[in-house]
């Protein structure tokens, strides 16, 4: 089996990997991936959504993009979101937590998430709050990773794949 190594991507390297970030989103929406996009969504699509949204806050060191490398693959990817009001300075927040359906299973999740907590604490912070959809599979990852429940909002967010209104639980760790 080949090691998974976890990179921090700076935007120089994000845009020669964004092919390989894009499949890993597009494949996790077409996956039923509840992470803001709604069915159809195209492999454009998700480049859009990497050049257009992550790549102008990793320019500007507010967003910390990790992705989880099997030999020459990106296999999944993770970013910390930086960018908090004054009074929230000492969070940051979880952002896309994907890992492509064809390497799931692997503990690649957990991999990103571990370094992404180290990456906070290197960057100072003392909590990191996310949000998942009520149900899924990675809420037991986080809660495993010592994750706490604030609250669950019912009807949250629409369900990728049909019109439905799915509940999103809110969670927290203190570094």
């Amino acid at each position: 089996m080949m090691e998974i190594e976890i990179k921090r991507l700076d935007a120089e390297a994000l845009v020669a990997n964004l092919d390989d970030l894009a499949e890993i989103l597009q494949a996790s929406v077409a996956a039923g991936a509840s992470v803001n996009f709604v069915l159809p969504y195209s492999l454009d699509d998700s480049r859009t959504f990497w050049r257009e949204r992550v790549l102008p806050s990793v320019k500007r060191g507010t967003r910390t993009l990790l992705v989880a490398r099997l030999g020459d693959k990106v296999a999944g990817t993770v970013q910390l979101d930086l960018e908090m009001p004054p009074n929230q300075a000492h969070r940051c927040e979880v952002s896309k937590l994907l890992v492509h359906p064809d390497f799931r299973n692997r503990g690649i999740a957990k991999r990103l998430m571990v370094a992404l907590e180290s990456e906070a604490r290197r960057l100072g912070k003392a909590l990191v709050t996310l949000d998942t959809r009520t149900g899924d599979n990675a809420e037991p990852l986080y809660r495993g990773l010592g994750y706490l429940t604030a609250g669950v909002i019912p009807g949250f967010a629409r369900a990728p794949e049909e019109e439905r209104y799915d509940a999103t639980t809110y969670m927290y760790k203190s570094l």
